[in-house]
């Protein structure tokens, strides 16, 4: 793809945004911080869909770092990752805050304790993160619940907004080996106006100690609003009429947490749960609601949900991103489930909503800005699926280029072709079909990731990231990636970049390098996405 306005080699230079060190691409402690906050992993391998345990041994640059006395810094990163949604998984972050809140050094102490609320938005969050301080206790003597933690803890609740914690805790309430009754009984927690106090007395006490306490007293507009909405959770609790808790539910916004597994046996039940619920989780439980006949064939209730689906507004809100459509499209098209249990026949109108969905959310993908290069050799095996998805290596592919082709301005598509590379085919204004015949059309031959380099500092392309996609086993080089990327450095004047991305691999790494510009992904999914993103922006 030659874009318009495509930038060639010249003299200048991109102020570079090291992540520390003195070399610029040295992997400092600090990039194996950002790593590690980032994917859970201080390596230049990210594994997709891995959920390892975070431990000691995964952390060795955040424990140095705290030696050095940096602590308050390291505090800033993991509130970084954490809001700005940068994280691929949040658990490495509930670990590292951990870790600062029982250093020993004040300034770190107090920083991550102040950093508590914006780190954990959530109470399956802040379980989370009690979770982990327990388990780096284990084995010392003292306690986790020091006054620090139980001011942090009781702050926490205080600062909530009184209907939103309302909510918060009768969704999600408990996780993990603990619950809120726990963590307010410990913290000592002393509510800071009578709503607060009201949700405290709710979850120690129960709902009668609540009526008894409020029913006779001159209330406050927001204490009536609380005491309104937990009468209502009250309420779908102990009914056992259908009409009710349908009537119920779509009046306050119930979600299926709130309710019994009985009340979850009605299709009726299930019908108004969809009208309002939150798109990501529609969209996870669309082959379910197909098998159960919740969702036929030409009912309103499908057509709602297709409605909703491909809304633009919708998807905006929710920031539903085109690959994770993708995977649940494919997912749906299936059929049938991961575990092999639950099957249905795909609806027609459901997959035309999702098809029509993916194409429109590219455009709330915000671009990097960055000149980026794919390279693509998909052809060794079209059967090929991307591990722990439904899609195919060469759909994969087709979507990961369209996704860089559509968002950002300058993009060159090449495809690997018996040993050299050709420019390809593929457009912003193309389908995904399109865009894959496109792709698997060249014969391909074998993987050699510094081909793309070589390429563009012959034709005079400066390229910020180079990112090649294989489902080929067998990588090969005719030089050191390395070098190769430092002379496109040298002669561009660019912050080159490395992602090499295996589809079907699992642990392939390019090569032991201290270069931080180098990265490998094996498998591909959501996550995979933002760790291109952030290595494109220096963050990692």
């Amino acid at each position: 793809m030659e874009p318009s306005g495509s930038t060639t080699i010249s003299s200048s230079n991109h102020t570079l945004n090291s992540t520390g060190g003195g070399c610029p691409w040295e992997v400092s402690d600090k990039t194996r911080l950002c790593r590690f906050l980032c994917y859970g992993s201080e390596g230049d391998l990210y594994t997709a869909r891995e959920e390892g345990h975070v431990s000691m041994e995964s952390a060795g640059a955040l424990l140095s770092l705290l030696q050095e006395g940096r602590g308050t810094e390291v505090v800033e990163e993991i509130k970084r990752f954490t809001q700005d949604g940068r994280a691929v998984r949040l658990d490495p972050a509930f670990f590292a805050l951990a870790m600062c809140s029982q250093h020993s050094e004040l300034k770190t102490r107090q920083a991550a304790f102040k950093a508590l609320k914006e780190v954990c938005r959530d109470p399956a969050h802040l379980f989370s993160f009690i979770q982990t301080k327990k388990e780096l206790k284990e084995g010392m003597k003292c306690g986790i619940w020091g006054r620090a933690l139980r001011k942090a803890v009781s702050d926490w609740y205080n600062e909530q907004d009184a209907m939103s914690l309302a909510a918060a805790v009768t969704k999600c309430k408990q996780r993990e080996g603990w619950s809120h009754q726990d963590l307010l009984r410990l913290s000592h927690t002393k509510p800071a106006n009578e709503a607060i106090a009201l949700i405290s007395k709710y979850v120690t006490k129960g709902w009668k100690d609540v009526q008894a306490a409020y029913s006779d007293k001159e209330n406050s507009e927001e204490v009536v609003k609380v005491l309104s909405y937990l009468e209502v959770v009250e309420k779908v609790k102990h009914s056992c009429d259908e009409t009710e808790v349908i009537n119920l539910i779509e009046e306050h916004k119930l979600e299926r947490e709130q309710l019994l597994t009985d009340h979850l046996k009605s299709k009726q039940v299930w019908r108004a749960l969809l009208k309002e619920m939150p798109l990501q989780s529609l969209l996870r439980i669309l082959g379910k609601m197909t098998s159960n006949k919740i969702l036929e064939s030409g009912s309103s209730e499908t057509k709602a949900v297709c409605d909703r689906i491909q809304s633009e507004t919708t998807l905006k809100k929710a920031k539903i991103h085109p690959f994770s459509l993708l995977l649940s499209s494919e997912n749906y098209k299936r059929g049938q489930g991961y575990q092999g249990k639950t099957k249905w026949e795909p609806d027609s109108s459901i997959l035309k909503a999702m098809d029509s969905a993916f194409y429109k959310s590219f455009m709330h993908v915000e671009p990097v800005g960055k000149r980026f290069l794919v390279a693509v050799d998909v052809s060794t095996s079209l059967s090929s699926i991307v591990p722990g998805t439904s899609v195919s290596t060469a759909v994969a592919a087709a979507a990961i280029t369209m996704i860089f082709a559509r968002t950002e301005a300058d993009t060159h598509v090449l495809a690997y072709s018996e040993g050299a590379l050709v420019p390809c085919s593929v457009t912003a204004d193309m389908t995904l079909a399109q865009a894959t015949v496109e792709l698997v059309k060249i014969p391909g031959g074998s993987t050699d990731c510094t081909l793309p380099i070589t390429w563009a500092t012959e034709n005079g392309k400066a390229v910020d990231v180079f990112i090649i996609l294989t489902n080929n086993p067998l990588w090969t080089f005719t030089a050191s990636p390395v070098e190769s990327l430092k002379k496109h450095r040298q002669i561009s004047g660019a912050n080159s970049k490395l992602v090499m991305c295996g589809l079907t691999s699992i642990g392939h790494a390019i090569a032991d390098t201290e270069d931080r510009g180098l990265l490998s992904i094996c498998g591909f999914d959501l996550g995979a996405l933002s760790v291109i993103r952030n290595l494109a922006q220096d963050l990692i």
